[in-house]
């Protein structure tokens, strides 16, 4: 049949349509046990069908627009803001664009079929999770076959683009991973991680950094962070003008920062329990012993900030509460909104877990990365593999963008007790339900001042989980709402002036996050400032800085940033 004939389309579009209604459960079915980046199955799926009157709607709708697109062939443009068509050289090869063309209808229908079919919201949500990956990977602009302008840009260098992307991935082939920075241009401690200070304990779970006062005076209550141990510290400590550590030792907080060690196989049998008693509870009681101060204030971001409230709540069920305040950055402690990640976890994945991890080994860094990037295919994955490869380009230096790419790995059974009693049971939120240490948690009992942030645009930790953690906590509670992301939204200094946040003037914290998001204000710039003033409030009285890292036993080990934060996983 001649492909120039409506017939042609039609029957195309038929069969096209057919074979996605056919065989859509066995597609899905085909995830069930694959280790989707790391973050396990897409196990246990659930049927779901397409009502025939939304089909019969949807190919109509496809055979129209298929038809359209052919007759309007020769000038075919992509009429999409997708970025990555929009090069001149686009519009300019005719057989680019009538592929991106092609690409963005087909993308279209089948992004409508997936929103259109009935079933749980989690089948549905996995569905539209693979349709936007077998998409973003579908793209003509992934292939130098198609993407005109990596072949215009061959054509100017006289092949020197091509040349230097094969070397490029010869390069990224050997490090493990699709470079996203020019990784030649940081080094941890030089340029990035920089902030003056001392190593003053380790154990193999953590380092505890004291950093250098930049005022005369300190206030008398310490400063504890504890980072996320799927990340690196460093993310706090970027730059001297984005650190949120500088900026806290600015303030006049004597600061101490943990830095988790990266797990080799020698700490493949580390626990949950392990990292609230050997590491988060140890870091509280070091800091306090060397400081002399009776209480703290302490910092949680990400896991950290759930791994902190975690120690808090053993603490408190032993009698003892040595934080006078609490700040949780991005933090889940109620799982019941987790958002994307929550197509990866259910019984039959966390079970393949437990076997094949819970009792020892690691989650290579690596693979919990790439689940991560999996979450924004286009910005995360495929930007840089059009953009190293076949333009054969060194992407820009950027410090964000290495801390990145500068993985971790986790113990098995940590990782496994956190997957179970966090992402699929919620049992933190239960009292007594979560045996920690020895100890029944119960949030109940962290009846201390908190203040809360959750970013607008997070998709590792929603703001409606964020905002969560102020139905559970009793004490006095400062919420704050800040624009962008997971990592831009708290990385945001004043002086750069950048984005917005929301305060809601009222200690009223209805049930919802949309709720409390009604009765918010905006305010541009920084959250910073409004944190800082909320800590110095419960800093205590200022004293005379001390001239000397650490105290008695604990004396420097090395420089900061330290050992463990070089270690690559």
């Amino acid at each position: 049949m001649n492909q120039e004939s409506p017939e042609f389309w039609a029957q195309a579009a038929q069969q096209f349509q057919q074979a996605f209604s056919d065989n859509w459960n066995k597609t899905m079915q085909s995830y069930q046990g694959v280790d989707l980046g790391g973050a396990g199955a897409l196990a246990s799926v659930t049927p779901v069908t397409l009502p025939p009157a939304r089909l019969q709607e949807l190919q109509q709708q496809y055979v129209s627009e298929a038809m359209q697109l052919w007759n309007e062939s020769v000038q075919a443009v992509p009429t999409s803001n997708d970025k990555r068509f929009k090069a001149d050289a686009w519009s300019h090869n005719l057989v680019s664009a009538f592929s991106a063309s092609t690409y963005l209808l087909n993308a279209r229908t089948l992004m409508a079929m997936a929103e259109s079919v009935e079933g749980d919201e989690k089948a549905k949500a996995r569905i539209r999770f693979a349709v936007e990956q077998w998409m973003a990977a579908s793209a003509p602009s992934n292939f130098l076959a198609f993407n005109a302008d990596a072949q215009q840009k061959a054509i100017e260098t006289q092949g020197e683009s091509i040349a230097a992307g094969l070397a490029n991935l010869l390069r990224d082939m050997r490090r493990g991973h699709v470079s996203m920075t020019d990784e030649s241009v940081f080094e941890v401690g030089k340029n990035v991680a920089t902030t003056e200070g001392a190593v003053v304990f380790e154990n193999e779970l953590f380092q505890l950094i004291e950093y250098k006062p930049l005022t005369a005076k300190v206030y008398e209550r310490p400063f504890l962070l504890v980072p996320p141990c799927i990340n690196k510290f460093y993310i706090l400590d970027l730059q001297p003008d984005n650190s949120l550590i500088r900026y806290a030792v600015a303030q006049g907080h004597r600061t101490f920062v943990v830095s988790w060690r990266n797990p080799d196989a020698s700490l493949g049998n580390k626990t949950w329990d392990d990292y609230i008693e050997d590491a988060a509870i140890k870091a509280i009681a070091v800091t306090q012993e060397i400081t002399g101060a009776k209480r703290i204030n302490a910092l949680g971001f990400c896991v950290g900030g759930t791994i902190l409230s975690t120690a808090l709540a053993v603490l408190a069920a032993r009698g003892e509460k040595p934080v006078a305040s609490l700040t949780l950055l991005t933090t889940l402690l109620d799982f019941s909104d987790t958002g994307i990640l929550d197509i990866f976890i259910d019984e039959g994945m966390v079970k393949y877990r437990e076997m094949e991890m819970g009792k020892g080994g690691l989650l290579k860094g690596q693979d919990l990365a790439s689940t991560f990037s999996a979450l924004r295919p286009n910005e995360l994955v495929w930007n840089y593999v059009v953009g190293n490869y076949l333009k054969g380009e060194t992407p820009p230096a950027f410090d964000l963008l290495y801390w990145n790419g500068d993985s971790t790995n986790l113990p098995g059974p940590f990782y496994a007790w956190y997957l179970r009693n966090t992402y699929l049971e919620n049992n933190l939120i239960k009292p007594g339900k979560a045996i920690v240490c020895g100890e029944a948690v119960d949030l109940r009992k962290l009846d201390l001042p908190v203040y809360i942030y959750g970013s607008r645009e997070d998709h590792i930790v929603p703001i409606g989980g964020a905002y969560a953690s102020t139905q559970w906590l009793p004490g006095k509670k400062r919420f704050v709402m800040g624009a962008s992301g997971h990592i831009a939204g708290v990385i945001n200094p004043p002086a750069k002036n950048k984005r917005s946040h929301w305060i809601a003037n009222h200690d009223k914290f209805p049930p919802t996050a949309q709720a409390w998001i009604a009765s918010a204000k905006e305010y541009p710039g920084s959250w910073w400032a409004d944190w800082s003033d909320w800590l110095a409030g419960h800093a205590g009285k200022q004293i005379t800085a001390p001239k000397a890292y650490g105290k008695g036993k604990y004396k420097v080990i090395e420089a900061a940033p330290g050992r463990y934060v070089k270690a690559k996983a």
